[in-house]
């Protein structure tokens, strides 16, 4: 028994040694595998440390690290939104993706996909409208905040240039047309900004008679007459022609397919017309726009668009951008928006003059700003009315719960940019016709809504000047600064005395403004007026455009004003062009 138990000792002993090297030559196989990769880092919480924190890399999908031949791997998902619809989303691991389309909308905000660095990407904006930089502060003879971008005569809502006014006619609120304080005061502007930032344009001569240098050539068909005349008016030699309407008609070559401002010095003894020939982008074929010893404002005959230009009895000088009269009249429609067209002017071929008169200096050029600014500065000066102000002869209903304004209100926002284009033209000219009409647009400030004046008062206490005098008040913000902006062109401009009831009415207005501007901060953008105030309905939250309007006021009117609360409201309503927020309780 003895030698039993020593020898099952042994065993046992024999048996531990084997499971012993059993155990170390697996430990250290097994130590020579690599370590699993780690996961992705995680935020306490499942959110980001700040709200403004830039966005992560979106994480790859578990055990995709080194399988850079396999594509992600999607799967289709629904996507329960606020119990209310469902959207089809892709799931890759634990994110999930749902379509750009539906985010845009939901969450109004923009995306497209970009060319760039010679691939394709995805570019992402919250907002659709820039702040412009402001270049240096303001003055009143300077370019008009960031206008030297407009383009009011390419809006679709704008008819026509009128050939007899040379100013706009607007459709914004009726589609027969009708001339619009505010809008050609924009067209002045605009034109009066680029002029000050473009280079000087390039202008071709087609007809000088009285030193024979323009490089056209004239064609006179039979029955037809054109002579080189004295005018006494003028000291200078002139063309006159004689062509019945049944004519071809006498004929200026031109051929230029450069640039589509025209422009020529008229006078007519009888009914005539001058027409443009233009070959064009669709198919090469050829429009004539024929500019016409009548009242009528604009009209399409196939390939003929006819503007009516007045009786031009006396000598005036007619421009014309071409460009943009065939695209009115191309698109021209019987609602209250300009169809959309492609046809362009390609070529200037030939002038032709029916009827009888005289022309002369006939030119075509790049651009012809000056000429547009004083048509509205002229236009302005015909059209004030007795009261000081611009009349709008349309119907407007601002909406629900403010009496319509009939046809004959003013706009404080019209009354200032009419200021701060007729300042300019008296800057120019010194002519005191633009700086008496300018003073006598102040009256207007003076008197409340009920007594066909443009003021209203918040809380028995702010001064404010009305877009538009509704009943109740409504408050709108960027005619308001526009209004402001008008009245400290006119104070700076006429000096002390002549300017003291600009400069108080600008001076009440701007401590307004600064006491209100909260009012129309929302924490993430603008709000256009104070209808939700007034009418106690939900905020009119102003469009991105108009938000950035706001901004560009405000920087402006800081330009000329050193308030901290301009700056500080200008910073934050930036930063909500970003996505930007005020903070939350």
């Amino acid at each position: 028994m003895r030698c039993l138990a020593r020898l099952s000792s042994k065993a046992l002993l024999v048996l531990c040694s084997l499971l012993a090297l059993l155990s170390l030559l697996l430990w250290t196989r097994c130590s020579h595998r690599p370590p699993p990769a780690p996961g992705p880092p995680e935020h306490p919480g499942g959110v980001p440390d700040s709200e403004e924190a830039s966005p992560q890399d979106a994480p790859r999908a578990p055990g995709s690290a080194g399988r850079a031949a396999a594509g992600p791997r999607y799967e289709e998902i629904d996507c329960v939104i606020n119990e209310e619809q469902t959207v089809k989303g892709r799931r890759e691991g634990s994110e999930v993706f749902l379509p750009f389309s539906w985010v845009e909308k939901y969450f109004q905000v923009y995306g497209r996909i970009a060319q760039a660095d010679g691939g394709e990407r995805f570019e992402f904006s919250h907002s659709y409208s820039k702040v412009y930089a402001q270049r240096a502060p303001y003055r009143p003879d300077g370019v008009f905040m960031s206008f030297e971008g407009y383009n009011v005569e390419l809006r679709d809502r704008v008819k026509c240039i009128s050939g007899v006014e040379g100013v706009p006619l607007s459709t914004q609120w009726g589609p027969q047309g009708y001339f619009y304080p505010i809008q050609i005061a924009q067209y002045g502007l605009s034109h009066y900004s680029k002029n000050l930032t473009e280079k000087p344009p390039h202008v071709e001569v087609y007809e000088t008679a009285g030193d024979g240098n323009g490089n056209g050539e004239w064609t006179v068909p039979k029955g037809c007459s054109l002579t080189t005349v004295w005018d006494k008016s003028r000291l200078t030699g002139v063309k006159q022609f004689s062509c019945p309407e049944s004519s071809e008609g006498v004929s200026l070559e031109l051929n230029n397919g450069r640039d589509f401002i025209i422009s020529f010095d008229l006078k007519l003894l009888s009914n005539g017309s001058v027409s443009v020939v233009l070959e064009t982008t669709e198919r090469n074929q050829l429009f004539t726009v024929h500019y016409v010893s009548s009242t009528q404002l604009i009209a399409l005959r196939d390939r003929d668009i006819f503007y009516g230009i007045g009786a031009r009895s006396s000598w005036s000088t007619l421009t014309r951008d071409l460009l943009t009269d065939l695209r009115k009249g191309v698109g021209l429609s019987n609602t209250k928006a300009v169809k959309q067209t492609k046809i362009m002017p390609k070529r200037v071929l030939r002038l032709v003059a029916k009827g009888r008169g005289f022309l002369d200096n006939v030119t075509i050029s790049a651009t012809a700003h000056m000429a547009a600014f004083f048509a509205a500065s002229r236009w302005l000066l015909r059209n004030q009315d007795e009261r000081g102000g611009w009349p709008i002869m349309v119907t407007r209903k601002l909406g629900e719960g403010f009496k319509s304004l009939d046809p004959g209100w003013y706009s404080a926002m019209a009354q200032g940019q009419a200021m701060s284009t007729l300042v300019r033209a008296y800057q120019l000219t010194k002519e005191p016709a633009f700086l008496g009409a300018a003073l006598r647009a102040t009256a207007p400030f003076k008197l409340p809504a009920e007594q066909r004046g443009v003021k209203a008062v918040f809380m028995n206490r702010h001064d404010w000047y009305e877009e538009y005098p509704t009943t109740p008040s409504s408050f709108v913000l960027n005619g308001f600064m526009y209004s402001l902006i008008g009245l400290y062109d006119l104070k700076e401009t006429a000096g002390e005395k002549l300017g003291k009831e600009a400069r108080l009415l600008y001076e009440r207005g701007m401590e307004s403004l600064k006491a209100m501007l909260p009012l129309f901060d929302t924490g993430s953008g603008t709000i256009y007026d104070l209808r939700h105030f007034m009418l106690g309905t939900a905020p009119n939250l102003a469009r991105w455009d108009y938000h950035t309007t706001h901004i560009n006021q405000l920087q402006l009117l800081g330009s000329i004003d050193d308030a901290p609360v301009f700056k500080e409201f200008v910073k934050r309503w930036k930063s909500y062009l970003r996505g930007g927020r005020a903070k939350h309780n």
